[in-house]
This record gives structure tokens, C-alpha cells and sequence, in this order.
């Protein structure tokens, strides 16, 4: 179009969360309201606008862009340039225009689902509202997105909602400019959109809309099991109150003591049975609602076998309008636990679930609009230094995290076989899928070769190339190899420190890793998980590591804690076990027998895992023999520390010449040997516990001295344990040292896929032993 006299015409490029959060319709009002002509859009890339009016306003415009989006939106950059010829041209007015066909540029950013917002629960609730009730109601600002996404942009008939079609009402709504569900894409309302069955196991129709909400509550005041479908899937539900009923649905899941979640009416309901700090209430209120893990007060009415030895409860809102109905016509909390079998992924359509859940479920609260793609809950606990993200997934989830530099094509991420997540990462970002899980049972495995389906379609990715873990015998490797394509691989341990790199784009130089985990396949071919990787000019080197020992009977060693004890005792005492060994349930032959392994190193394979290390040390203190769900011996031993506070029982660790394989390493056997003495002398396990949490922090400290490193990344299983994290990272910065660790991902596993992307852009996939 002709130039005009002060006005100025520009393109705008909007990347981050920007489609499926109301970030259309704000363009268009704060156009408007600034006088501007034009249009926005969706596409591949994010959002495209083109803006025409006097400077001033265009530059308020642009700067309103970042600082004044939805609450929901994730702006990650706003670009500007002059429109070329081609550019479509722009009307009198500032219009929404079609999103065009999808090409194959950048890698579009997915907006996960979002909790019910204040807004949309005040109609729910007020009688005189058309929505009252619906338990399906929804704006900008709330309700699935990723879940039902078929395809990219975001539009309705891309989405599985695209079988219902609005009421002249509803469209009304999504057409205006001033409404809040103008382009809400999952906008419903009861006349148009899904609807609430209720069926028996067999799948016979029981009841239908209201009733079948009526009908699921009755059966959860008899203490029914009932499976109810959410946004990414079912859930488990069952009166948190009914200790009979709770015992009963840990008898068909097979969940002998993992702790279940709980799902409360609000936050008053929370706080008579937990501690929330302030922290904790913005957590379970925010768009993203996860559980949140909290100190469980004495005597409240909840069952004892929803964590049983378990100081902790997890907590969580209800975050969608189903939820809340259900809540509140229930009166009390309800456990709301995965409707799956131990292990398994979510299930998700009706069918499956019947199937799946035949002698669990005794009814399914179901509903008629499909889930593109299961998404689990977020799981998250809290530390002095911030909150500890454990499962990334439902409001997170598949948010995209920046790269420091262009990746071309696109890059496969297939993460590692515990907590797996998978991820895609091209130009300036990787997108990690939610969490899928363990990647041990066939279910699963079908789950992880669904989710790269997926992203590889939502994406139009034709990947380029594929990274994965070192460890032959992953299923993530496996399927990594057969793929055809060019493979980078990324050790474990390497791949965790690179992850919280990734998070505070910090480069390879200057950085000590200290990365702690269960287990982990090493450059030298034994088992890691004690590492200490020291980062400089773009390089990797394994400069320490914790003491060595052996696990006897190898992956039985994880679940049993008694025989990493006698590991610690066979490598501390150089082959001698004296009386230590005896006294937390071992028989006399079977000691016998595990000696005999680990003298000969029969099936005995040797490890540097601070994992397995909290394991034995939690069975020498009485706190536990069996791993009955992963880390629960280690979760016992940060519980009693917990209790010891205030109780001051010094412990020292020593640092050593490591000889093959590191530079030094931390020994822990002083530290077991006065442990092992205090015990003896009938000294109570917290203190013990403390002081055990206490030393390792502090032999942190004195190995990141000898490293010269002024920066150390804390990642790792391990630093889910909140108390080891605000303890070493304390002592680290009195040092006087940079900490960094995580924030917008997990310290598990489940951020390995975000460390192979951030690997294979540096081509830094290898840690280097020393000569």
C-alpha cells in the first residue's frame, strides 16, 4: 500500500504460548483501542501481525505485545520488520484473519492445558448463569489445549472438538471481540457440547448429564471405586476418608504404599489436614494446579493408607469444572490417583479404560469428548530455595524451553527408560512431550512410540537425526538405533548437567556437575550415579565421583535395601562384615550368600550411586528394608533427617585420589563407620539422618574447592530430596560459590531428553576419563 505521512507499517512476529490462550482476540483489542489497522494470525510459527498506524502507537503496540499478554501466554519474543510486497494487505479496520496451510518452518510452540479460571468457576457456580453446571465450560484463559490438539495452529477444526458444533449462542461468544471466549476454541455450552455419562463395568449406560453426576457420588459415599475421565485422562476416585475403600483400591491398582494423591474442595479443605505456606497455596492456584507435596498434620479424618510411613500428602485442587461439581456435591476429599495399573499410562478413551480397568473401576464417570493425547498431573514439593518440580506434565508440559543457538533440521530426543519424556528440538527451542513413565512394561513403550507419533505430526517434523542415552539396554536407545537416522548419544549424567545449563543458559565453562541419580550407564562401562563432571571451554571430564561399592544381586539390589548395606559394610570393611551386617532381617545363609557375591563379584557389578547409597544407609538406620515404589528408602531417610533438626551429630566425609576413572573422589566409609558406632550405641536414627544429609553437602563443597569450578549445577534424582538441596546449596553459596539447579524441569529423568537436545547442539556427548 502507498506510504502515508507518520504512520508506520510493520510485521510483527510473536514465538512462545501464544495460540490457545486469548492472545488473538488482546491483539485485536489493543489494536483497536490504540487506533491501529491491520490483522493477526496464527501459524506454524507462532503469531504474525501486521500493524499500521501513527509511530507512537505502533511502538505502544508492539511493547503491549510482551508486557500486557494473558495471563496464560508465554511470550518468548517479539520480532519486528518492514512487509514485503506479498504481504497480505490490510483493511480499514484490525481484523482476525484464517490461519494459512502449515509449512515447514520452526517448531510451533504447543500451549498446554490449563486449570478452570475464576472467571469461568463464578458462572459455573451462579444459578443464573446458561453455563451453571456444564462441566465443560471454558475460555482463553482455561481448559484443555494440548489434550485436544490434532494439529498445528491451533484452530477448532484441528482439535477434537471439531465434532461439536456451536449453538448460535456459543458462536456468538467465539465471534466477538469483546467476549472472553471470542476463537475459545473448546467453547461449549450445555445445548451444544460433550456430555457427562456415567457407565457400569460392562459398559452399560447408567445415567447421562446431571444424573450421572448424582449417580458417581452416591457410589463414592458407599465407597466405590469410580473412574472419571479428565482432560488427559482418567482418574482413580475414591472417599479419602474410608480407609476400607482406600485399602481396596490399593488391592486392585497392586500400589502396595506408593502414596496416592488427594484431591480437596479448596484450600481451606488443604489446610485442615496439611501445612501450606503461601508458596504452596500459589501452586495449587495457579493455571498449572499440581499436586504439591505437604507436611500432613497428626489426627486429621484421612485414611492412614494414603501414604502410609509417609510424612507427606499430595495435595492438589480441583482443575476442572467436573472436578469442582464432583467436589462439592461430595462434601469431602477423594483420592485421585492414576487409573492405570502400577506402571502403566493413563488411560484415556472409553474402551480402553473398560478394558484396563475390568476389576478396578466399579463405574466410570465418562464423557464424549475425545483426548488427542494423554497428560498426566504435575507433581511438584517445595525447598527454602524454590519450589522442586518432580513430574513435569499437565500445565507445563509441552511448553518449549530456549536453545542457546540454531539446531538445523529437526532433532529427535528420545530421553532415558525411567521417567521418560521425549522431546523435539529445532532452530532456537526443544518442546518436551509430557512425562510418559518407565519405559519397563509394554504399555508404556507403546505410549513412548505414540508420543514421538505425535510430536513428529503436530511438529510436520521430518527428523533429521536422533539423540539418546549410552545405555545399550534402555528401550529409549533401542528405538533410538532402529530408526535409520544419524544418532547422537549423550551419557546420562552428562546429559543432566546439560539439562540445567539448558534452564539458566549457562555455557560449558567454569561449571562443576554435580550429578546424583539411582543409577546411570558410564563412560567405563559401570554403573554412575555419583558424578562429579567438571565443564570447562566446552569439554567434559569426570573429575570425581563418589567411593565405588558393589550391589549385590545388581537390579535386585534396588529394591532390597539390606544388600546395598552390605555392600557399603563389604567395600568400607575391604571384604570383613563383623557384626554391622547382622540386624535388619537377613538370615544367616542368605548373608552368607550375598558375601560370597560380592567377595567373588559374582552378579555384583560396582557403582558410584548416591541413590543406592541413601538406600543402605536408610537400612542401617532401621528406616527401611524394601523399596516397595522408587526412592522410598531414600525418602524415609530425608523424613527422619527432618525429625533430627535442632539435634547437632557431626559426620565427615573424606576426599581422596580416586586412582581409574576420576581425578578424586568423596568417601563415605569414615562417615559409615561413625555412623555405624553412634547406632550402636543407641543413638536415634534422626540426628544420624541429619548429620548424614549434612556431610554430604559439606563434601560437595570441599570437592567443588579442589574442582576451581566458581559455578556448581545440582541435578539429579537425587535433588528432589529438598532437604539435600537447601542444605548443599546453602553451604555452597556461603562458599562462595554460583549454584544453579532446576526450576522449569525435573532434576529426574525426566529432563535427560531437554540434556541430549542441548548435547547434540554443542556436540558435547561424551565425558572424558582421566589418563
Amino acid at each position: 500500500m502507498p506510504a502515508v505521512a507518520d504512520q508506520t507499517d510493520l510485521l510483527l512476529r510473536v514465538r512462545g504460548i501464544v495460540q490457545g490462550v486469548g492472545y488473538r482476540p488482546f491483539v485485536q483489542r489493543t489494536a483497536s483501542r490504540l487506533g491501529l489497522r491491520g490483522w493477526v494470525r496464527n501459524d506454524a510459527q507462532g503469531v504474525l501481525i501486521r500493524a499500521i498506524g501513527p509511530a507512537a502507537a505502533v511502538r505502544s503496540f508492539a511493547a503491549a505485545l510482551r508486557e500486557q499478554a494473558p495471563a496464560a501466554a508465554r511470550v518468548a519474543a517479539v520480532e519486528s520488520r518492514r512487509p514485503d510486497p506479498a504481504a497480505v494487505p490490510a483493511g480499514e479496520e484490525f481484523a482476525i484473519l484464517a490461519s494459512p496451510p502449515r509449512g515447514l518452518a520452526v517448531t510451533p510452540s504447543v500451549p498446554p492445558d490449563l486449570a478452570l479460571c475464576p472467571a469461568c468457576r463464578e458462572e459455573l457456580l451462579d444459578p443464573r448463569d446458561r453455563r451453571r453446571g456444564y462441566p465443560f465450560i471454558n475460555c482463553t484463559q482455561c481448559g484443555p489445549r494440548y489434550s485436544l490438539i490434532e494439529a498445528l495452529p491451533y484452530d477448532r477444526p484441528r482439535t477434537t472438538m471439531r465434532a461439536f458444533r456451536m449453538c448460535p449462542a456459543c458462536q456468538a461468544e467465539y465471534d466477538d471481540p469483546f467476549d472472553r471466549r471470542f476463537h475459545a476454541q473448546p467453547n461449549a455450552c450445555p445445548q451444544c457440547g460433550p456430555r457427562l455419562i456415567l457407565t457400569g463395568p460392562a459398559g452399560e449406560v447408567r445415567a447421562e448429564r446431571d444424573a450421572a453426576l448424582a449417580a458417581a457420588v452416591a457410589l463414592l459415599r458407599d465407597g466405590r471405586i469410580v473412574a472419571v475421565k479428565g482432560v488427559g485422562g482418567y482418574h482413580l476416585m475414591v472417599d479419602a476418608t474410608a480407609e476400607a475403600a482406600v485399602l481396596e483400591l490399593r488391592r486392585r491398582k497392586h500400589r502396595e504404599e506408593k502414596p496416592l494423591a488427594v484431591m480437596f474442595r479448596d484450600l481451606a479443605a488443604v489446610r485442615a489436614v496439611a501445612e501450606v505456606p503461601d508458596e504452596a497455596g500459589r501452586l495449587l492456584t495457579s493455571p498449572a494446579a499440581p499436586i504439591v507435596l505437604l507436611a500432613r498434620r497428626p489426627g486429621t479424618r484421612l485414611a492412614e493408607s494414603l501414604a502410609p510411613r509417609n510424612p507427606w500428602i499430595g495435595a492438589l485442587l480441583p482443575y476442572t469444572p467436573l472436578h469442582v461439581l464432583l467436589l462439592r456435591a461430595h462434601g469431602g476429599p477423594l483420592v485421585a490417583t492414576s487409573a492405570n495399573l502400577s506402571e502403566e499410562p493413563l488411560c484415556t478413551a472409553a474402551e480402553e479404560a473398560h478394558e484396563r480397568l475390568a476389576g478396578i473401576a466399579d463405574a466410570f464417570l465418562d464423557h464424549d469428548r475425545p483426548i488427542a493425547h494423554p497428560v498426566d498431573d504435575s507433581v511438584m514439593r517445595l525447598a527454602h530455595v524454590g519450589p522442586i518440580l518432580l513430574r513435569r506434565a499437565r500445565g507445563w508440559a509441552p511448553a518449549p524451553l530456549g536453545l542457546p543457538g540454531n539446531l538445523p533440521g529437526h532433532l529427535l530426543c528420545v530421553g532415558a527408560q525411567m521417567k521418560n519424556t521425549v522431546g523435539v528440538a529445532a532452530g532456537d527451542q526443544v518442546v518436551l512431550s509430557p512425562h510418559i513413565g518407565d519405559l519397563a512394561g509394554a504399555a508404556t513403550l507403546a505410549a513412548f512410540r505414540r508420543t514421538i507419533e505425535v510430536l513428529g505430526q503436530l511438529h510436520e517434523a521430518a527428523f533429521s537425526g536422533v539423540a539418546c542415552d549410552k545405555h545399550p539396554d534402555y528401550a529409549s536407545t533401542q528405538h533410538a538405533l532402529r530408526l535409520g537416522l544419524p544418532v547422537v548419544a549423550v551419557q546420562h549424567h552428562l546429559a543432566h548437567v546439560l539439562a540445567c545449563l539448558l534452564e539458566h543458559q549457562h555455557p560449558a565453562d567454569g561449571v562443576l556437575g554435580v550429578s546424583w541419580d539411582g543409577t546411570g550407564y558410564g563412560e567405563d562401562g559401570t554403573v554412575w550415579g555419583g558424578e562429579f563432571i567438571l565443564l570447562q571451554g566446552g569439554a567434559a571430564r569426570r573429575f570425581g565421583r563418589l567411593r565405588p561399592f558393589r550391589l549385590a544381586g545388581g537390579e535386585a539390589a534396588v529394591r532390597d535395601a539390606r544388600r546395598v548395606a552390605l555392600g557399603l559394610i563389604h567395600e568400607a570393611m575391604e571384604g570383613h562384615f563383623g557384626p554391622a551386617a547382622h540386624g535388619f532381617g537377613l538370615g544367616a545363609s542368605e548373608s552368607a550368600t550375598l558375601h560370597t557375591m560380592l567377595v567373588r563379584g559374582l552378579n555384583s557389578p560396582v557403582t558410584s550411586s548416591a541413590g543406592r547409597l541413601f538406600d543402605g544407609v536408610g537400612a542401617l538406620l532401621g528406616l527401611g528394608t524394601h523399596n516397595q515404589f522408587e526412592g522410598q528408602t531414600p525418602l524415609a531417610v530425608e523424613a527422619a533427617a527432618r525429625s533430627g533438626r535442632g539435634l547437632f551429630t557431626p559426620l565427615a566425609l573424606a576426599v581422596r585420589e580416586a586412582g581409574a576413572g576420576a581425578d578424586c573422589e568423596l568417601d563415605w566409609a569414615p562417615l559409615l563407620e561413625q555412623l555405624l558406632a553412634r547406632r550402636a550405641a543407641g543413638q536415634e536414627p534422626g540426628p544420624l539422618a541429619l548429620a548424614f544429609h549434612r556431610a554430604l553437602a559439606h563434601g560437595i563443597v570441599e570437592m567443588a574447592r579442589r574442582a576451581g569450578a566458581g559455578t556448581v549445577a545440582l541435578t539429579g534424582g537425587c535433588f528432589q530430596n529438598a532437604l539435600l538441596l537447601d542444605l548443599t546449596a546453602a553451604a555452597l553459596r556461603e562458599a562462595g560459590f554460583r549454584v544453579l539447579f532446576h526450576r522449569d524441569l525435573p532434576p529426574n529423568d525426566g529432563n535427560i531428553a531437554a540434556g541430549q537436545a542441548l548435547g547434540a547442539l554443542w556436540n558435547l556427548t561424551t565425558v572424558t576419563l582421566p589418563a
